[in-house]
């Protein structure tokens, strides 16, 4: 099992803040601004960005048929279902109730290895998995039980979280033979015909020019979170194990609720604050357990 590089820490760090502070980013995209148009436009910006960075390393963006295939078949959970439900999530909820139900992707994880890989939990992941799912569903119940609740949006996000799941498994068992840049090259392109032919379906009515704000948030996507957090990620999701490479970015939604606070005056209730207790006991059982050594 590898363990973790300081590069590898950085990189987590770099991931956690970026993905963290993007959740209010998007509720400020998708407020007034079409959600499925508004993923699309930031998934067109990205594959430029990309493109740019494969160029700059030189790096080959090479894809044979047989590749196409699993990578489209890779791109279905890892980013279509993910990008899809989550950002139409996102407009119903507050931006840190949406980041922690989005990073019950951990408990999916696990539940997709030993369901459809076989994998071996142990007794400190199912634990971890309980605290995780012990805070989805406290908010969950959070949204039932409030008048102006929107218990849709937490059904679409950890949909999306389950789908996120199942393929962070799926990438990190595939046994494809392309650089990492070249794979989230390929599944941004495809993610980003599904998604526009979400919004032409479903949008184009709404359609209008963006406002200098949303500019912003589709231009911090495309480039940051796209261009730097999705190829991190994907790196990592392919080399660290499962439960590590989850849990230990579990700290984004923490990132989330409280730049959330800071960014557009939300206010956490103690069902909030409580989720993000179990959250951080469910990534402790993993970084915090005896005998994980930490690499320079």
């Amino acid at each position: 099992m590898r363990t973790l590089s300081g590069r590898d820490w950085i990189l987590l760090v770099l991931v956690t803040l970026f993905w963290g502070i993007n959740w209010p980013i998007m509720k400020i995209g998708v407020t007034a601004f079409p959600p499925l148009t508004f993923r699309t436009l930031c998934m067109i910006g990205a594959i430029p960005t990309i493109w740019l960075a494969a160029r700059m390393s030189a790096t080959s963006l090479h894809i044979t048929r047989e590749q196409i295939r699993l990578v489209a078949k890779l791109a279905v959970s890892n980013m279509m279902i993910w990008h899809f439900f989550v950002i139409l999530g996102v407009r119903m909820l507050s931006s840190g109730r949406a980041a922690i139900l989005g990073y019950t992707m951990p408990v999916w994880a696990v539940l997709s290895g030993l369901l459809f890989f076989r994998e071996r939990v142990t007794p400190m992941a199912w634990l971890g998995l309980s605290c995780a799912l012990a805070g989805a569903l406290l908010l969950l119940s959070s949204e039932f039980a409030t008048i102006a609740g929107q218990p849709l949006g937490s059904a679409l996000v950890l949909l999306a979280a389950a789908g996120w799941g199942y393929g962070t498994v799926a990438l990190r068992k595939s046994n494809i033979q392309m650089p990492t840049l070249a794979i989230t090259f390929w599944m941004i392109s495809m993610t980003t015909v599904v998604m526009a032919a979400g919004a032409v379906a479903f949008e184009s009515s709404l359609w209008r020019w963006p406002t200098a704000v949303e500019w912003g948030a589709i231009i911090f996507n495309a480039v940051i979170v796209f261009g730097f957090a999705h190829v991190v990620w994907f790196r990592l999701a392919r080399t660290l194990p499962p439960i590590a490479s989850s849990l230990s970015i579990m700290m984004i939604p923490i990132v989330g609720v409280f730049s959330g606070a800071w960014m557009l005056g939300e206010t956490p209730h103690w069902q909030d604050y409580a989720a993000m207790l179990l959250i951080l006991a469910a990534m402790s059982t993993v970084l915090l357990k005896p005998g994980v050594k930490v690499t320079e």
